[in-house]
């Protein structure tokens, strides 16, 4: 089915709160997510590499009132993943969605970005989701249901200068998404494959990710904050809508990108550099990046952009209203390519 015209009262079956398993669930989108589920009483096992992080997500998800049973693994380590989703099912039981949300970055021209950095965000990202996605459905497959959810990007539509790994990767991810779907569908399965589209957020990833610019990364304008993101993925995870777009950034690429790539080149290449680096001294003490090493302390959901960030985007409430949603989203997106070629 279209993802313009499912309604989100196609779901999965879940009607109850079950079982979810979050990689990346330590700050940020991914934990975002987990508070969300735990605040409609599921159980959630939080996947990540940093301890401190993870045992402060675990403490938020039970005042949130979910259970949470909390595994280290580094999702690039197929072995370490498949331990970590072993350890959560024998403490939560089957889970019944498997969240891939763990992603890194890293900032600099693709000349100037060190072959090992490259490497190391095509690893998580890509290769790290297709470790999670393979565990998640050798469980699913002998049950024949539960939904995995991709978390991907607005950048999976139109890179962006400064994040070459971090465009390849989640340009990646969609190819790899829609094949495993395929495969799927062929096999007549009951299992559901969704992806998330984020714009810009205001989480710690800009503070984490590695760089070797001259100033800090910063998320393009508009940023959104990442709760936005939580409630996303947990529809996600109970519809069977095969994508969901969140906000008219992420419209507006997708659209734009098939339409007019050639004047995104254009603005990309004129504005895209700038508006992704700053001086700010709040954005500059709050770096530690983590691309190699997991961060010694929690971070918790947000970034250094609360000032600045959007709780709510007219996109996304037609998007949750289904009845509003061709029209609304076709609006958005004319409005988006119209502001793009008034600024060629």
């Amino acid at each position: 089915m279209s993802d313009s015209t499912t309604s989100q009262s196609v779901t999965t079956g879940l009607h109850a709160p079950g079982t979810v398993v979050i990689t990346g669930a330590g700050s940020g989108i991914g934990l975002a997510a987990a508070l969300h589920f735990a605040a409609k009483g599921w159980r959630i096992g939080l996947i990540g590499r940093g301890e401190p992080a993870l045992r402060e997500a675990e403490l938020q998800v039970l005042a949130a009132g979910g259970t949470a049973h909390v595994a280290m693994a580094d999702v690039s380590d197929a072995a370490a993943l498949e331990a970590a989703a072993t350890s959560i099912e024998a403490a939560l039981g089957p889970f019944d969605v498997w969240v891939n949300n763990a992603g890194i970055g890293f900032y600099g021209k693709f000349t100037d970005v060190p072959e090992d950095a490259f490497r190391r965000v095509i690893d998580v990202n890509l290769h790290g989701t297709a470790n999670g996605t393979r565990i998640a459905l050798s469980r699913m497959r002998p049950r024949n249901r539960g939904t995995i959810v991709q978390v991907l990007s607005a950048i999976s539509y139109r890179g962006i200068p400064l994040q070459s790994a971090y465009s390849a990767s989640k340009y990646g991810l969609r190819g790899f998404t829609e094949a495993v779907r395929s495969e799927l569908v062929n096999e007549r399965s009951a299992i559901t494959v969704c992806m998330v589209h984020p714009p810009a957020v205001n989480t710690p990833f800009y503070s984490h990710a590695g760089s070797v610019m001259d100033k800090a990364p910063r998320p393009p304008p508009p940023v959104y904050q990442p709760e936005m993101l939580g409630e996303a993925i947990y529809l996600a995870a109970l519809s069977r809508r095969r994508e969901w777009r969140v906000t008219g950034s992420s419209v507006g690429f997708s659209v734009a990108n098939k339409l007019v790539p050639g004047a995104l080149d254009i603005v990309s290449g004129l504005v895209g550099v700038a508006v992704q680096k700053t001086t700010r001294d709040k954005v500059v003490s709050a770096r530690d990046p983590n691309t190699f090493s997991p961060s010694s302390v929690p971070t918790g959901t947000h970034g250094p952009f609360d000032g600045e960030s959007l709780r709510r985007s007219l996109q996304w409430s037609l998007t949750k209203g289904p009845a509003m949603l061709p029209l609304g989203v076709g609006m958005l997106a004319v409005g988006a390519m119209g502001a793009l070629l008034r600024r060629r």
